[in-house]
């Protein structure tokens, strides 16, 4: 596998940002590795989100992800988006339009990445996990399947309680200001609904949180409302807490279940 860190100018958020980028790498004489790379087409890909305290360099340094999309011939793709809860921010700059339009445009320009719908895959934790679930169900044109792994699945009632003690409340106020984030695009349990009586697609979802974690409720809730769709939905509550054993694990899981062509 390549791993490279891709530095590059945004026009939406008119600075210089970088993303983490491995690319499949056939190789015969590695020692210890197996890497495929399909031959004569563009890379399915799959785009791994960070959470908040985190950077586009994370999943390389917490977690073996190299190593496990090695045989699969597969890229990765994992932008940097600071604190911005993958969302135009009210106090910020416009990360949802970078990650949803301008980062797909820029990093098929750069490399040979598949456009196919059913090449691409979403995944991230905490604020990722969020933030892969809300990317894919406003655009499920675009993602075969998507997971999410501790996400912070009730954005709506975090942001509506921000004046209690929160952890996330400054970062949540600079992300959303006042607003009721109920039934609009920032909803994913509202989303949820909305997918499962559309007409167009639905990606697959792989929803992991640990029974020890801090976000236990907000994945509770999720899952509820996932029970009353049709949608294809794994859901899994094991022992874990808030942290990178349980996300390594579980990412290992998520590319085991992604349906790779």
């Amino acid at each position: 596998m390549a791993r490279i860190t891709c530095d590059f100018f945004s026009e939406t958020l008119m600075l210089n940002t970088s993303m983490t980028v491995i690319l499949p790498e056939q190789t015969a004489n590695q020692i210890g590795m197996q890497n495929n790379k399909r031959q004569d087409q563009k890379h399915p890909t799959l785009y791994l989100l960070h959470g908040l305290s985190d950077d586009h360099t994370i999943w390389t340094r917490r977690t073996s992800i190299e190593r496990y999309v090695a045989e699969l011939g597969i890229a990765v793709v994992m932008p940097n988006v600071d604190h911005s809860f993958y969302t135009d921010m009210t106090y910020g700059k416009n990360y949802w339009t970078f990650i949803s339009e301008e980062l797909p445009r820029i990093a098929r320009s750069f490399f040979p990445l598949s456009d196919k719908r059913e090449d691409n895959f979403i995944a991230g934790l905490s604020m990722g996990g969020y933030g892969a679930m809300k990317w894919a169900l406003n655009k499920p044109d675009q993602f075969a399947a998507v997971a999410t792994l501790s996400g912070v699945l009730d954005i709506a009632s975090h942001v509506a309680n921000q004046q209690e003690p929160n952890p996330m409340a400054a970062t949540l106020y600079n992300a959303y200001g006042d607003q009721d984030l109920k039934r609009t695009m920032h909803d994913v349990l509202d989303l949820i609904k909305k997918i499962d009586a559309s007409d167009g697609e639905k990606p697959k979802i792989y929803h992991a949180c640990g029974t020890e974690d801090f976000l236990y409720n907000d994945n509770l809730l999720f899952k509820e409302v996932c029970d009353q769709t049709d949608l294809d939905v794994v859901s899994t509550f094991d022992s874990g807490s808030h942290e990178w054993g349980y996300w390594d694990y579980h990412i290992q899981r998520v590319l085991k279940w992604l349906p790779l062509k």
